[in-house]
């Protein structure tokens, strides 16, 4: 009787889960679309405000700054960044961050970061990335980190730096 009960569990557990990759499918075609044409979407309450392009953000005036990055799999690496401010690009596609709690960055691979407003707000801490040691960010496809990442000066260690960014939402 106790293996016939595990044996249902298992196929409702397997039917969930391929129903849900179905699901799923459309929305990791389009993030993947989204991290080749290098298209970042900035949305309020998961609903899109605007979608943006590279040449749109790297139009607004980039900062290049160097920080140190501490994986678990290597020591401290100086490495050299340039991006635009976060806060920058939220405010330029019209939305006040102080009417928010916290901001949401979303990467192709589906990593997720949640960062306060506060954080973001700050003048020189939360950046979208677009080079790295002068060199612009590879998609995923490509080897590379990018075309965006999100680096946070103010994080010792980095766990929260996100690769692939395509979506920023604020909640």
């Amino acid at each position: 009787m106790n293996k016939k009960i595990i044996i249902y569990i298992l196929i409702i557990l397997v039917i969930t889960v391929g129903v849900t990759a179905y699901l799923n499918r459309g929305n990791i075609e389009e993030k993947e679309k989204a991290q080749e044409n290098a298209l970042l979407t900035i949305q309020r309450n998961d609903e899109d405000v605007e979608t943006v392009d590279f040449s749109y953000i790297q139009k607004r005036e980039e900062n290049t700054f160097n920080k140190n990055l501490d994986t678990s799999d290597s020591g401290p690496v100086e490495h050299s960044f340039t991006g635009v401010p976060l806060k920058n690009i939220i405010n330029e596609v019209g939305l006040n961050l102080e009417n928010f709690n916290q901001v949401i960055i979303k990467s192709v691979d589906g990593y997720t970061v949640a960062l306060t407003v506060e954080e973001v707000a700050m003048g020189d801490n939360v950046y979208l990335v677009y080079k790295s040691d002068g060199n612009f960010l590879k998609s995923k496809k490509e080897g590379g980190t990018g075309p965006y990442r999100i680096v946070i000066k103010e994080d010792q260690f980095g766990q929260r730096w996100s690769k692939f960014v395509t979506e920023v939402n604020l909640k």
